[in-house]
């Protein structure tokens, strides 16, 4: 991709929130070599969860697909607050997606693909990654998605 992250964002009519801040004894990334791992990421936009609930009772599949999406906006913007800028991403290596999910529920990997969608979008391949997608009883807040990331910086 020839274009730069931000421009990338700019061209897709996204704006990256504010990068949430830790509540408790945990640091919203850590970092370690060329590796950067992202503590789990909520759907929270302008301070409040864009959904509640569990997917297959409360929410559908759609539903949990913005969700994932917003997760991962919020990855990219601990990214960025962490490197200075997301064109100092070499790869998102993985995500792991937690699905909060009503007993019977078993399309986790479809809400998933919200965030993947999404990352591929704004980072072409260096936003192709593996991925699990697991299924949970509750998430913190009663959120329906929360992801983790492992990305590898450029070298």
């Amino acid at each position: 991709m020839s274009q730069s992250v931000p421009q990338r964002l700019a061209e897709l009519s996204l704006v990256l929130p504010a990068a949430a801040k830790s509540v408790a004894n945990y640091l919203p990334v850590a970092a370690s070599g060329n590796l950067v791992l992202t503590s789990g990421q909520l759907p929270l936009a302008d301070g409040k969860l864009v959904a509640t609930g569990l997917l297959g009772r409360d929410l559908d599949v759609a539903q949990g697909m913005l969700a994932a999406r917003q997760c991962a906006l919020n990855i990219l913007a601990q990214v960025e607050a962490h490197l200075g800028s997301l064109d100092k991403i070499g790869a998102i290596a993985k995500i792991t997606v937690f699905v909060a999910s009503a007993p019977g529920f078993t399309e986790q990997h479809l809400v998933a693909n919200g965030a993947s969608d999404l990352l591929v979008a704004v980072l072409g391949d260096k936003g192709k990654h593996a991925r699990s997608a697991v299924g949970v009883a509750a998430l913190p807040l009663n959120a329906p998605v929360e992801i983790e990331a492992i990305i590898q910086t450029a070298s």
